[in-house]
């Protein structure tokens, strides 16, 4: 029991670094690339990182309307990686059910305003600083 368990750990952290470099290639770079440009941005930003840091060593999860759910107890326990990667997932998911996108730079001009994407650069700039 215990290789097996072992081996599904091992299989959730490599998912969680995949999703994590993943949301760094498409958000996390432009988005801190505009966070260095601009230092009001960065404030916020480092709003939000201290905000999702607090969220995910806590277990839960805070959506923008204020409804809160908690992670698999599986989840919580698990590494940072693995508990930021699971909150990246709940923002993406909740982005999708409501139909709304995430902004990315266009032709590399890019101003993040929005909630989730602002959060979302706030978990990429936790993970590149494995701060969790």
């Amino acid at each position: 029991m215990s290789l097996l368990r072992d081996l599904r750990a091992a299989v959730v952290e490599w998912k969680a670094h995949r999703l994590l470099r993943r949301l760094m290639e498409t958000v996390g770079r432009p988005g801190l690339r505009a966070v260095a440009a601009e230092p009001a941005l960065a404030a916020v930003v480092d709003q939000h990182a201290a905000a999702v840091r607090d969220i995910v060593r806590d277990g839960m999860r805070r959506s923008g309307g204020g409804s809160v759910a908690t992670l698999t107890p599986t989840l919580t326990t698990a590494g940072g990686a693995v508990r930021l990667a699971a909150y990246a997932r709940s923002l993406l998911d909740e982005q999708r059910r409501s139909g709304a996108t995430i902004a990315l730079p266009q032709r590399g001009i890019w101003r993040p305003t929005d909630w989730a994407t602002l959060r979302l650069i706030a978990v990429c700039q936790l993970a590149s600083r494995g701060a969790v």
